[in-house]
């Protein structure tokens, strides 16, 4: 919630959020325009009518728009619009849009060799917009230049690299293979079919090659970080223009052809995405349809949640929904005196999580949160090794100063990160500093922009060493809706990267490597969330990560959109991929 919203307003909004959550929705159709959480429940205004433009915004620019650079929740949404991976998400609402579906390859993998081998078939007839078409060898370079280039493309995550066969530090990525051999582990015996050698088995394969990692790349038009400005297009959509900073504009892709498609409808003729857009202005245009969609899926500011709250017709045009992400603090483990755990404990009992809650926007923008996997993720378990006791309004710190003493940090500094184009985060970091000074913790924020935020600064461990930071704020979502796609970049020890890491707590702890390593590859799915569940105590035992709430996302329904859906597998974000223009 901004400063600016009064206190009188936090109580409106906390009741209109009550209130909000018993609306029972839609009825699963496209009747549901209407009533509040209608695109949770079915798809809102649906219309295969073409033509129009629709109009994206965000309040900062993407990282990229690379495909293969990218680790937002919102670009992997939006790039389907140009780029197919080869499995994807079938648009649905809520938990029926985690279902998974063959996207650029014909079908699901398949697997061998105990699940160490996964081989996929490329749709035939699939082209470029330039009309060249589509190979296995071009997927094949796609996931090299993503993964094994981390000195040029450091954005996205670098699961292939952990978990292909032949990656034992030999290969340097195809800008520095002299050979041009390539990675041994990928093979591609013919034009359709690319296979997968992996060290150990992976169960949940085809979840993975659902990233935009996987979405083609031919090595001959492949420009390294300038990629971002004039991505070669499989999708529905090309790029036509874009401005860096501006905007980025997509139209039709004339060799496009629905027969290699089931998924997408290329209903307008245009799509425009205004960039560094205020967060009030995006809200503004929204509501009187000048913009469809808010690009970012984040939710309304909250001046605006107030309002919409207060108001039955307004609220009506709302979805409120889980997200499957933690809004969280992220202790830094290499950075005194967060490298003492009982410092670490001492904060989990510091941090006045209901005043953080306050400052996001109340419960209607997420519940109090005690463990790392969010409620809506498979294997989460209720529990709290760290409960928080209040006297009315007021935290008892007597927990959190008895771990204080045993750290014996006494009085100390640390630097807190936040994005500055958040004003939700920089007010919960604001709230986390003002907790902490309790307990002789004096803090102070940084923040920086969304699309520097980890490449440049909190998603690089010499930054964060050597400018004292202890503490990064960080909102999480599942990389794919498995525990193993929430819970693996962001605690695995061989996730960490010297830039776009996002293991912010640079935690490395052997038991829960190893755990999460052995469940990846137990093909009995009850089996792997019960350890799911188990690496989440085992994290929280650590006290690496301060969980804050279970986000949960407000949007608002632009009244000249159709076939508006939230869904899951996105973070709660409406489905981009056949948004269309109402007539």
């Amino acid at each position: 919630m901004r400063r600016s919203v009064p206190v009188a307003a936090v109580a409106a909004i906390t009741s209109a959020g009550l209130l909000l959550a018993g609306c029972s929705g839609g009825k699963g159709s496209s009747e549901g325009s209407g009533e509040a959480n209608a695109a949770t429940k079915g798809i809102v205004n649906a219309s295969d009518a073409k033509g129009g433009t629709v109009t994206y915004a965000i309040s900062d620019a993407p990282e990229s728009f690379d495909p293969g650079n990218t680790y937002y929740a919102f670009i992997y949404n939006f790039s389907r619009l140009y780029a197919r991976p080869l499995t994807t998400f079938k648009p649905g609402p809520g938990p029926k849009g985690n279902e998974l579906v063959p996207d650029l390859a014909e079908s699901m993998g398949k697997p061998s060799d105990g699940g160490k081998t996964w081989t996929y078939k490329i749709r035939k007839g699939v082209k470029y917009d330039d009309g060249s078409t589509v190979t296995a060898q071009d997927v094949k370079y796609a996931v090299e230049r993503s993964n094994f280039a981390r000195d040029t493309l450091s954005l996205g995550p670098n699961y292939f690299q952990q978990f292909l066969k032949d990656n034992d530090g030999g290969y340097k990525g195809p800008y520095k293979d002299k050979s041009k051999a390539g990675l041994k582990s990928i093979e591609t015996p013919d034009e359709q079919t690319i296979v997968f050698h992996l060290k150990k088995p992976f169960a949940e394969f085809d979840y993975l090659v659902s990233a935009p990692q996987t979405a083609p790349v031919p090595q001959a038009k492949d420009k390294g970080a300038d990629y971002t400005k004039s991505v070669l297009s499989t999708g529905s959509y090309k790029f036509e223009s874009y401005e860096e900073g501006k905007k980025l504009t997509l139209v039709r892709n004339p060799q496009w052809s629905a027969k290699t498609d089931p998924l997408r409808k290329q209903l307008p003729d245009k799509i425009v995405l205004n960039l560094k857009v205020a967060q009030s202005t995006i809200d503004k245009d929204l509501k009187s349809g000048n913009t469809l969609v808010d690009l970012a899926g984040r939710g309304v500011d909250g001046q605006t949640q107030a309002q919409l709250l207060t108001d039955p017709k307004e609220k009506a045009n709302t979805d409120n929904t889980l997200g499957q992400r933690l809004v969280y603090t992220a202790l830094n483990t290499k950075v005194k005196p967060f490298d003492n755990i009982e410092c670490r404990k001492a904060v989990q009992y510091a941090i006045d999580k209901k005043a953080v809650q306050t400052s996001l926007g109340g419960p209607i923008r997420g519940e109090l949160a005690s463990t790392v996997l969010p409620t809506d993720i498979d294997g989460y378990q209720k529990y709290d090794l760290y409960p928080q006791k209040y006297d009315g309004d007021k935290l008892d710190l007597t927990e959190a100063k008895k771990h204080w003493d045993k750290c014996g940090a006494g009085k100390t500094t640390t630097t807190i990160l936040a994005r500055n184009d958040r004003q939700d985060e920089v007010d919960a970091a604001t709230t986390v500093i003002d907790s902490l000074k309790k307990i002789g913790v004096t803090a102070k924020i940084q923040s920086y922009p969304t699309s520097k935020y980890f490449s440049d600064y909190a998603g690089v461990p010499k930054f964060n060493k050597k400018n004292n930071v202890g503490m990064i704020m960080m909102q999480w979502g599942s990389d794919f809706p498995t525990g193993y796609g929430y819970l693996q970049q962001i605690l695995n020890g061989k996730a960490i990267s010297q830039s776009g890491n996002t293991n912010l707590s640079e935690l490395d702890d052997p038991e829960i490597n190893k755990l999460l390593d052995s469940a990846i590859a137990n093909t009995d799915k009850a089996a792997r969330e019960k350890a799911y569940a188990e690496i989440d105590k085992k994290t929280m035992e650590q006290a690496a990560i301060v969980p804050l709430t279970y986000f949960k996302v407000l949007m608002y329904r632009s009244p000249k959109a159709t076939n508006l859906v939230s869904t899951s597998a996105f973070s709660g974000q409406y489905d981009y991929l056949n948004i269309g223009v109402k007539k």
